[in-house]
């Protein structure tokens, strides 16, 4: 018998985990908040569920992928969301990238309904989704990440329990936290270059074997030299990420004086309009419209 999956969130990541449910052998109903992507969804021929409720009664295991924190909430929690139903005995598996402390605070609510959550971000982009090799992270009990694994290792080729609920979504702030870091100082590094006449090209030759040289930056220079590029991860979605940071390291009480600096330079590309853009192009931003020209 198929394995049931109720999925909310058809954007790029939700539209990647359909296909690869789908052509692994799950019989998938999908919901998104957005019309467009509902539209999207049907005219390529996915199950659609009417609400997040309905895409729970569907499921033994309920996926979600949705931006931001106030949204998940609202799937869980809203007059039509998956708690407003029968959820007794299913395992709601949360992909988001969230603040810790939401999913702290979502797991009692959902085990007094009856049903268990883990949180499972995910790091890779849309390939590594079509091939099965992304890797989650897992905030939990181990328990159910065991029932839930058949599952997560359709998407997943590495598994990691990071702890107990909201541990997951830690450790992938954690993650994102230095890949912005690091956009930011390629940013910083090129700009400093350019304005001391140095050829872009070049620069990105010997940065490239440098020691900072990752897989990432090898995939993105085309963005970095500010060619059109496919957008894995958009501007505005990596600042939400940094702002969560923030927001948690103010709960723990630890300063983090590099985030709030990255936030101010992903703040102002989202504010220029740059926010739907991938992170990558970040470092034409950075280039074209931060700080003054001189001569």
């Amino acid at each position: 018998m198929a394995t049931k999956v109720g999925l909310v969130g058809l954007g790029r990541m939700g539209r990647a985990i359909h296909a690869r449910l789908t052509e692994n052998g799950c019989e998938v109903v999908a919901w998104d908040k957005d019309a467009r992507a509902m539209k999207s969804a049907s005219e390529h021929q996915v199950r659609l569920a009417d609400s997040p409720r309905a895409a729970a009664a569907f499921g033994d295991f309920v996926i979600s992928t949705i931006t931001e924190d106030h949204g998940v909430h609202g799937v869980f929690n809203g007059a039509d969301g998956f708690l407003a139903g029968d959820v007794k005995g299913k395992l709601f598996i949360e992909m988001s990238t969230l603040q810790p402390m939401t999913g702290r605070e979502l797991a009692p609510v959902v085990a007094n309904a009856g049903a268990r959550l883990i949180d499972s971000p995910v790091f890779g982009t849309i390939p590594h989704v079509r091939k099965g090799t992304l890797y989650a992270m897992v905030g939990g009990d181990a328990a159910d990440l065991e029932r839930a694994r058949p599952v997560l290792e359709k998407l997943a080729h590495k598994i990691a329990h990071m702890g107990p609920n909201g541990a997951g979504y830690a450790m992938k702030l954690a993650v994102n936290l230095g890949l912005a870091s690091f956009v930011q100082t390629t940013a910083e590094s090129l700009a400093l270059g350019v304005r001391e006449g140095l050829d872009l090209n070049q620069m990105l030759d010997i940065l490239g074997e440098a020691p900072t040289a990752n897989g990432w930056f090898a995939g993105k220079k085309g963005a970095l030299k500010g060619e059109p590029a496919d957008v894995t991860l958009d501007l505005k979605t990596l600042r939400k990420d940094v702002m969560s940071v923030i927001a948690t390291a103010a709960v723990d009480g630890q300063p983090m004086p590099l985030s709030s600096g990255v936030l101010a330079s992903l703040s102002a590309a989202v504010a220029n309009g740059w926010g739907d853009r991938d992170i990558g192009d970040l470092a034409k931003f950075f280039r074209d419209h931060m700080g003054q020209k001189f001569g």
